[in-house]
């Protein structure tokens, strides 16, 4: 019981630390939003968070202020609006790269507080922060990297995404996993944090964006590096943790304008909100970033100019910082082009560097290298977000083609020399540079954009093979290292010291990395063989599944379906690629180093079990296509031949014409007439369109000497007795043929429902200019019966036109359902290949046409049963034609059903939401 009781005040404990945790970041972030739009014009302003984003209205006043781009609105006030604006505003976040996870517009609709705060400090992470901190470099490179080490210790589940620190080692040097100078924005935010602690000569221990700062000796350090002026920290030695936080946030509010996100009560806390502790302090190196230094306002009049300056020992006055400065009154093109001018003298000073010790000691030259190394990036960073800017902006001017040309060509060079360094070690040490290229390399080389699948599984299974022989030399380089000697005979290092450590680091990280790779590899190259089988049994069924030409090639397609299916296997060779590529996935996904990509690789598996098991059931479905069909043209075949032969030899015998067996032979051969047509009717469905024309030509000539045949046939057979004129058994016929014709069966399409209708107009008008009194002299036939026939063809004409006018908005749905399904198959296709690319800028508008797709099936069924109830209300009035359905019928639960397969396959894309919930309610019948 005790437990019990402790249990449930432990519970209760976390779930207000929970809810006092989401107070204090509203109300951060609800500061921090209203910051930013305060440079809005005009400003707007939130008040509550999780109700004045629900319009997202102030979403996408906040993404403007925050790219500097203008967000299209949808007019109106009601829900389709609402969520038409925070999709433009999600979409928009997604084509920067910004990843989402579980950020859904129902939710932000109804406010979802974790939701909405997840949101904004999506925001405030990639759109603030994290480029903020891409522009930071470090003044001295030792602190660097021992503060670089000191974080390794550092979570990274806060802030995951990597952007470039202060590194003074090129690009491309370290491995994927362990990378060695890339910083996540977090660990960059409080590098910059200890590096103005140590200016000020501030020794609090800044380990964390939590208890850290609750004295609030961190806060008034920043500020006394900022504004010296401002802050004596030994005053602060002796204040309270509420006095040293409130002193804090007042100087930084009236002093430097930097808005009061926080209250000092959120921060003296045994577990301050690690996120409101980071929106803030960012608030600082943006002020950091704006501020010019003392030193740029002194001497900039003085400068000269730059084409006359080295990189290397530059005076204060000429760095890229000053082009950068508020105070250089330049122009965009004039800093780019000045920006330029200075990388491309730096490109000659290194060459120089270069050159000038191209005959001394190794140690000699790579001090040197690292020399200007260290410089050139402790001055470069007012470069990188102007060459940021360039890359965002969809023109360029000339200006900024040349700083960009000149910043790649001094990467390539910085490159390559690095490259040198390393082959050009002393023995042994060459050997061991030369494998880390090897290796590094080849798990830096990410799968580019392949040709198709089979290119991209052969690619990623000579990367392992490239593997497997670099991990068998890593123990014979390890020995290397351990038994190096670095002193020559006059105890002189052959190696400096540096550069031995890097290589150590390097070793380890690729030891570790290539590990984890190869799975990657593995995975990437099952995954491409199923997707290889996959095209080469889709391209088979698209043959397959028709139109077909002729019996000939029905006949030759299922040959090809046995020897692909039965002999070559290719149905089970796909379904034991996928169990190996499932067991693959779970390797994958049970390495805690690759649990980033967990969730992708489920969602990839499931998709393409999906496609695979799609696949293989229409496999099954188009084997028995194409028997009936082929069973269909042996029957028409056979019909055609005998019917043929048949209606020749009555036409061409008179006597028989008068014969009294003429009748019950018709009867007899009506079973077979109405069999071909049947038959006859399938192919022309089944077959390309210059075959189905044939066929039905050929149908119509058989069905017209049937007709003549069976006319002539009850006239021949009309009763004997007086003499009736001529004219009198003409009208006669023909009354009975207007009664024939009303009460033909139709098969409901547009286009035998059009035939119809126009032989009814033609009938109508025949019956209508009969003469009552030549048709009086008739026996068998009465004006009455001429008279009702007059009053019921209108009507049969009126009830075929409203089903036909159904029935065409029925074949018009489904032309399109049927046109969506090629589409979205385009789309899937494209997307995922993006996707596979990095880029999930497509995801939205592949997620809107299949949304598209849903819509068109409820109007399908609803177009159905409309048609169906235009049926219903025909067929119960009497002495009106049989509308036969069964043909729609068929095409719509098969696009039904087509429908349903697409859900199935598009569920694992979008796992978030049900694919059903994304129309309103009853579009499914």
């Amino acid at each position: 019981m005790e437990f019990q009781k402790a249990s449930l005040r432990t519970g209760s404990s976390r779930c207000t630390d929970t809810v006092e945790q989401e107070q204090i970041q509203k109300r951060t972030f609800t500061n921090w939003i209203n910051a930013q739009l305060s440079k809005r014009k005009p400003p707007s302003v939130v008040l509550d968070l999780f109700t004045d984003l629900q319009d997202g209205m102030r979403l996408l006043d906040l993404l403007e202020v925050m790219s500097g781009q203008s967000m299209r609105r949808e007019r109106g006030h009601g829900v389709f609006q609402h969520r038409g604006n925070i999709e433009t505003a999600l979409n928009f976040l997604r084509s920067k790269s910004v990843k989402l996870v579980n950020i859904n517009i129902p939710d932000l609709i109804e406010g979802r507080p974790s939701i909405v705060l997840g949101l904004i400090w999506t925001i405030i992470l990639h759109c603030h922060i994290e480029e903020l901190a891409s522009t930071l470099s470090f003044g001295s490179r030792q602190s660097s990297l021992e503060s670089l080490a000191s974080l390794d210790s550092l979570p990274s589940s806060t802030c995951s995404s990597p952007v470039l620190g202060g590194s003074p080692v090129p690009r491309g040097r370290s491995s994927p996993l362990h990378a060695r100078f890339r910083l996540s924005a977090k660990k960059a935010l409080l590098l910059w944090v200890r590096d103005q602690c140590h200016k000020v000569g501030c020794s609090i221990s800044v380990k964390d964006f939590k208890s850290s700062w609750r004295s609030g000796l961190a806060f008034l350090a920043i500020l006394c590096s900022l504004r010296p002026d401002l802050v004596d920290l030994r005053l602060a030695l002796r204040r309270s943790s509420l006095h040293n936080l409130e002193e804090a946030f007042r100087l930084a509010e009236q002093e430097l304008h930097i808005p009061r996100l926080l209250e000092p009560e959120d921060i003296d806390v045994s577990d301050p909100d690690e996120k409101s502790i980071m929106t803030y302090v960012a608030q600082f190196l943006q002020y950091s970033n704006d501020t010019p230094s003392p030193d740029d306002d002194l001497q900039l009049p003085a400068a000269p100019s730059p084409t006359c300056l080295s990189p290397l020992n530059l005076p204060s006055y000429f760095t890229p910082a000053v082009t950068a400065s508020p105070l250089h009154q330049a122009s965009p093109s004039q800093k780019a082009r000045e920006m330029a001018c200075w990388l491309q003298r730096a490109y000659q000073e290194l060459e120089e560097v270069w050159s000038s010790t191209a005959g001394a000691g190794y140690a000699e030259r790579y001090q040197a290298f690292q020399a200007f190394v260290s410089s050139f990036y402790e001055q470069r960073r007012p470069v990188i977000p102007v060459l940021s800017a360039i890359k965002r902006s969809p023109t360029a001017s000339r200006e900024q083609i040349a700083l960009r040309l000149a910043w790649s060509t001094l990467e390539q060079k910085l490159q390559q020399y690095n490259t040198e360094l390393d082959v050009c070690l002393p023995a042994p040490l060459d050997t061991l540079g030369r494998w880390l290229q090897r290796v590094e390399a080849v798990l830096s080389e990410e799968g580019g954009a392949a040709k198709d699948h089979s290119h991209a599984a052969r690619e990623a299974r000579e990367k392992q093979e490239q593997l497997k022989v670099l991990v068998q030399d890593m123990g014979r380089h390890l020995n290397t290292l351990h038994v190096f000697s670095n002193a020559s005979a006059n105890e002189a290092t052959w190696v400096p010291p540096d550069k031995l450590d890097e290589l150590r680091r390097r070793f380890t990280n690729a030891r570790v990395t290539a590990k984890y790779y190869g799975i990657k590899l593995e995975y990437r190259e099952q995954r491409h063989t199923v997707y290889e089988l996959l095209g080469q049994l889709n391209a088979k069924l698209k043959a397959w599944k028709g139109p077909y030409s002729s019996q000939d090639s029905v006949r030759f397609l299922l040959q090809d379906w046995h020897e692909t299916v039965d002999k070559q296997c290719l149905v089970s060779l796909l379904k034991a690629a996928v169990h190996k590529l499932k067991q693959t996935a779970s390797t994958y996904t049970s390495k805690a180093a690759l649990a980033d990509d967990a969730q992708m690789v489920s969602r990839q598996v499931k998709e393409v079990e999906g496609e695979v098991f799609t696949s293989a059931e229409r496999v099954m479905a188009v084997r028995g296509t194409m028997g009936r069909v082929l069973a269909a043209w042996e029957s028409y075949r056979d019909c055609l031949f005998s019917m043929q032969v048949w209606l020749g030899q009555q036409t061409d015998s008179t006597e028989a014409t008068h014969s009294t067996g003429k009748e019950d032979s018709l009867r007899e051969w009506s079973g077979l007439h109405a069999h071909l047509n049947e038959v006859g009717n399938y192919l022309i469905e089944s077959t390309d369109a210059s075959t189905s024309y044939g066929l039905a030509d050929e149908l119509c000539k058989v069905n017209m000497q049937w007709a003549d045949l069976v006319k002539r046939t009850r006239f021949a057979m009309a009763p004997t007795g007086p003499s009736v004129p001529a004219c009198a058994q003409a009208a006669q016929a023909l009354v009975e043929e207007a009664g024939w014709l009303a009460r033909e069966p139709v098969e409901v399409s547009s286009g035998a429902l059009r035939t119809y209708r126009k032989r009814l107009q033609v009938m109508l008008k025949k019956i209508t200019e009969v003469d009552l009194e030549v048709l009086a002299q008739s026996p068998d036939c009465s004006t009455e019966t001429l008279e009702d026939l007059k009053l019921t063809l209108p009507k049969v004409h009126a009830a075929c036109e409203l089903v036909q006018r159904a029935a065409s908005l029925l074949e018009g749905r489904l032309a399109e359902l049927g046109h969506w399904g090629t589409e979205v198959s385009e789309a899937l296709d494209t997307l995922r290949e993006w996707e596979r690319r990095g880029n999930p800028g497509l995801r939205p508008r592949v997620k809107t046409q299949i949304s598209r797709g849903l819509q068109l099936e409820g109007q399908v069924v609803t177009a159905d049963q409309e048609l169906q109830a235009a049926v219903s209300s025909t067929q119960q009035r009497s002495r009106l034609p049989y509308l036969s359905t069964s043909g729609l019928q068929d095409r719509v639960r098969e696009a039904v059903a087509q429908s349903k397969v697409w859900d199935t396959k598009c569920s694992p894309l979008f796992p978030t939401q049900p694919m059903n919930q994304w129309c309103s309610p009853g579009m499914h019948s």
